[in-house]
């Protein structure tokens, strides 16, 4: 029994053909391959740097505040009490988040999947709670600043706090503990399958959960930030317009910033300096500190002033401002030269830290709802709607995105705080002193050699006030 030629090359066809698609199929599945590695590898780092960022950033943010006094007022407890629980979130939310992700199931059974989920929502919905404080706290900072030390007391604060970390328990642990989170069919499939861990609800948890985590907190803040942006805007406004009214009387300085008697050789400079707004009648008031040499005579003083008033009053009615300058006031020679004072704060520099402030708050708030926002939109939907599906990129996406904001809050304290920045660069600037110490020895030589001129520099200007012998005259006006 012999092969023909149509047997023959048929037995010798079919190796070939097998062979070459095997080729193929091992060239794809090493392509595959390649490509799976890639992306699991860019999906780690990303999870990594942002599990790091936030458990770094947020741990810098609580040692700057214990370590710097300046820091440790009531919105920075809040700030504090953030920063924990995002830490947390990072500890207990993102680490198993990631675990599933990268290994493809989840790999500590039954329990821990309701402990995850129960840290889950428990350390967000905390963190979001934290910001709703914080826009709370600001807007009587700001808009109610002399009632503020009256409502915001220690008692209070730590009212909040308690409340912000206890009442998400009512949230997380008791209703998935208990299963009255999802359904029945749900809870017989983890069951039957321990090595799956989704966060399937049923619909009432959907539409509770995401109103007390997002929707009301998110609300509140919105509301909040509106009345402080409007607040600064009004005080804006009239600060400009305070502002028009001061510069018409500033043009006092320039008729009696210095006078002299032709008939003597004795000179006196005045200077003016608003102290701030007083109540009505007055606009604001001033304070003229006259130097007049001790060598002139006492009995030639109340020609002096009568001429300072004199120019005072008719510069203030060439204004079309009524003068409150009436009386002569009194020469102490005794006393001594007053202390330079530092410049008080003026309404218009406290004004630009409440809205830097407030610009700040607004900036966490637009983070939090750009990160928060998908996810909650996402989980509503897919709740209510029965026939929604999501594939799992995009609930890996909207899922991490939204951890991605307990990274972003303490880069945006440190970027838009200068308080924040300052703490952080001299808490870093501690952590890495023992790197450098003949850096920072230099850096010691050079702080020696400035306080040593200072004190040089101080020492000639207070001989120089010595041999002065200068007096001075108080004069107070409320124009």
């Amino acid at each position: 029994m012999g092969f023909n030629e149509t047997d023959l090359n048929n037995t010798v066809n079919l190796p070939s053909t097998f062979l070459l698609d095997t080729g193929q199929r091992n060239i794809s599945k090493n392509h595959h391959d390649i490509e799976y590695v890639l992306l699991l590898t860019l999906k780690a780092f990303i999870m990594i740097f942002i599990i790091l960022c936030a458990l770094l950033g947020n741990l810098l943010v609580i040692v700057s505040v214990m370590r710097h006094h300046k820091l440790r007022v009531i919105t920075n407890y809040f700030v504090v009490s953030l920063a924990l629980a995002d830490m947390l979130v990072a500890l207990f939310a993102m680490t198993f988040n990631a675990s599933v992700e990268l290994f493809g199931r989840w790999l500590f059974g039954y329990f821990m999947c309701d402990v995850w989920n129960s840290l889950d929502v428990f350390f967000s919905t905390v963190s979001i709670l934290h910001l709703c404080c914080i826009s709370v706290d600001r807007y009587y900072a700001i808009v109610q600043p002399l009632d503020y030390p009256l409502i915001m007391t220690n008692v209070r604060l730590g009212t909040m706090l308690s409340v912000v970390w206890c009442f998400p328990t009512v949230m997380s642990f008791l209703p998935i503990f208990a299963g009255w989170y999802t359904t029945n069919e749900h809870l017989e499939y983890r069951r039957n399958y321990p090595d799956v861990c989704v966060f399937q609800v049923n619909k009432f948890y959907a539409v509770v959960s995401s109103c007390v985590s997002f929707w009301v907190p998110g609300i509140i803040m919105i509301a909040m930030y509106y009345k402080i942006y409007r607040e600064a805007d009004r005080q804006e406004r009239i600060i400009i317009s305070r502002s028009s009214l001061r510069s018409r009387g500033s043009s006092l300085l320039r008729n009696v910033s210095t006078f002299s008697q032709s008939n003597t050789s004795r000179v006196g400079v005045i200077s003016l300096t608003v102290i701030g707004f007083c109540t009505a009648p007055c606009i604001y008031s001033v304070q003229l500190f006259v130097q007049l040499n001790l060598r002139d005579r006492m009995s030639e003083y109340g020609g002096v002033y009568k001429k300072l008033i004199f120019l005072i009053n008719r510069s203030l009615n060439i204004n079309g401002i009524s003068a409150g300058l009436t009386s002569l006031p009194t020469v102490d020679q005794s006393s001594p030269e007053p202390q330079p004072e530092e410049p008080p704060i003026t309404s218009s520099s406290k004004m630009k830290r409440e809205r830097k402030a407030a610009r700040t708050l607004g900036i966490i708030m637009s983070a939090f709802l750009a990160c928060w926002l998908p996810f909650f939109l996402w989980y509503i939907i897919t709740a209510l709607c029965d026939s929604c599906e999501s594939g799992e990129v995009v609930v890996a996406v909207v899922f991490w995105v939204g951890y991605f904001n307990s990274a972003l809050n303490p880069l945006i304290y440190a970027y838009f705080n200068r308080e924040f920045r300052a703490a952080f660069r001299k808490t870093l600037e501690s952590c890495c002193r023992a790197i450098g110490p003949v850096r920072d020895l230099r850096q010691v030589h050079r702080k020696q050699d400035l306080v040593h001129s200072n004190a040089s520099s101080e020492l000639h200007v207070n001989n120089q006030l010595r041999n002065s012998e200068m007096t001075n005259v108080h004069i107070e006006a409320c124009i």
